[in-house]
């Protein structure tokens, strides 16, 4: 009955176009990403505890209210960011119905669901960070889920944009794209590391939260070689692609030079954040490109593969001198 209902509501809308899919996937990496920045602003402004209460900001209200306890200020970061999750649920909700009613294939519908299933996942997340009092791993692993959106909201955009028809293939050799999986590794280890960076920082959301007891410089150099590994993975993955396609494979190129510049610039951010006793302001700006490079990761990982109408038994030439067209 509900699948009825469901299908019934959504053959009454208008068939978006592939533009207006892809505009609203887009919206979507927004809102995705956008949620952690603001995540890091409720944490460096003291304010994760602004709504003490968990779906309810205080006991008996959605909303915040006046109690001296607890300062205005930092009630309405938190609550702000409560709010930005219904622009997050509405995205996810908008892609989902947008792709169901152009019939896309079950590829892309699957990616769609798994917007809101994400946010459902995320407002549970968020409720046992604040029932457990931002215990700095619930808040770690609320990071971490964040990008893991970006990353699969990444995906959905780029997937959008393929024609429905054919099969995916290769676009370059097999020892490329295991080299970008290790790259995207390394990408996962500098995340969670950097997680951990700030469970031992000083920005813990209140004052009054248990932080990781580990020494924080031994958790900085862990982050830092990481990146740095993840960093000259990348180096080596641009010379070999243009040592196979000197002249080709365009889209690539300019998918490595934005992922390389954007992790040098997160490095700069955060060799300055070190120097200068992590100021708030940077830590908002760190996750941001945070966000960033995971997206333009994600964007580099599913550029690897094209969708080609072709017999699927071609799918086996991982050798395939696509490359030189690749996207």
């Amino acid at each position: 009955m509900l699948s009825r209902a469901y299908f019934s509501v959504v053959d009454r809308l208008p068939v978006p176009s592939v533009r207006v899919q892809r505009i609203i996937a887009f919206v979507v990496i927004l809102t995705q990403g956008g949620i952690s920045v603001t995540g890091a602003v409720v944490r460096v402004t003291g304010s994760g505890l602004g709504c003490p209460t968990w779906p309810q900001c205080f006991p008996g209200s959605f909303t915040p209210v006046g109690v001296s306890e607890v300062p205005v200020l930092h009630q309405a970061v938190e609550f702000g960011n409560r709010m930005l999750t219904f622009a997050v649920v509405l995205t996810a909700a908008a892609i989902v119905l947008a792709v169901t009613r152009a019939r896309r294939r079950r590829e892309v519908v699957v990616y769609a669901w798994l917007m809101p299933a994400g946010t459902v996942l995320q407002a549970g997340v968020g409720g046992i960070t604040v029932l457990t009092g931002l215990l700095w791993w619930t808040v770690a692993v609320h990071l971490v889920i964040s990008m893991l959106m970006v990353w699969l909201a990444t995906l959905l955009f780029h997937k959008i944009g393929e024609k429905d028809e054919g099969v995916s293939v290769p676009a370059v050799p097999a020892p490329l794209r295991w080299l970008t999986v290790l790259s995207a590794v390394l990408l996962a280890g500098v995340l969670v590391a950097g997680t951990m960076v700030t469970g031992a920082g000083p920005h813990a959301g209140d004052a009054d939260v248990a932080r990781l007891e580990v020494e924080i410089v031994t958790l900085v150099h862990l982050h830092a070689e990481l990146l740095v590994g993840y960093l000259a993975l990348l180096v080596g993955l641009t010379f070999a692609v243009y040592a196979v396609s000197p002249s080709g494979a365009s889209a690539i190129k300019k998918r490595l030079q934005v992922v390389i510049a954007i992790v040098v610039a997160q490095a700069s951010v955060g060799i300055v954040q070190y120097f200068t006793d992590v100021p708030a302001a940077l830590v908002a700006v760190h996750v941001a490109g945070a966000a960033a490079a995971t997206a333009a990761t994600a964007a580099l990982w599913v550029s690897l593969r094209e969708r080609e109408t072709v017999p699927a038994a071609e799918d086996t030439d991982v050798t395939s001198p696509r490359l030189a067209r690749a996207d």
